[in-house]
């Protein structure tokens, strides 16, 4: 855990039972677990929450690149249609046309 091996532990454990003494060392130890629980348990929340943060980041990232095609194809879509309608207006006046030459050929 932190480099504490078992005859380190022996020594820390006997020099609290002489400071703090024998009577309240159980509840000293019991808090103290308490601690350590409740700072596990933040840290486990923190991981949890920055992991949460990297998935909506990717889900960001995917959306924006969507988001991006979509516009992609509209934008592409829109030129195609402005083509059309620039080849789709000349032959409706070279119609007209051909039809005011037919008229005039007829007389």
């Amino acid at each position: 855990m932190f480099g504490i091996g078992m005859p380190e532990l022996i020594i820390i454990f006997v020099i609290a039972l002489i400071i703090i003494g024998p009577k309240k060392l159980p509840d000293l130890a019991r808090a103290l677990g308490k601690g350590m629980a409740e700072f596990r348990k933040a840290t486990n929340e923190i991981k949890s929450n920055l992991d949460m943060g990297d998935e909506l980041r990717g889900i960001e990232e995917e959306l924006t690149d969507s988001v991006s095609g979509v516009i992609h194809e509209a934008e592409t879509e829109e030129e195609i249609e402005e083509k059309d309608d620039a080849t789709v207006e000349p032959d409706k006046e070279e119609g007209k046309n051909n039809s005011t030459e037919k008229k005039e050929n007829d007389r």
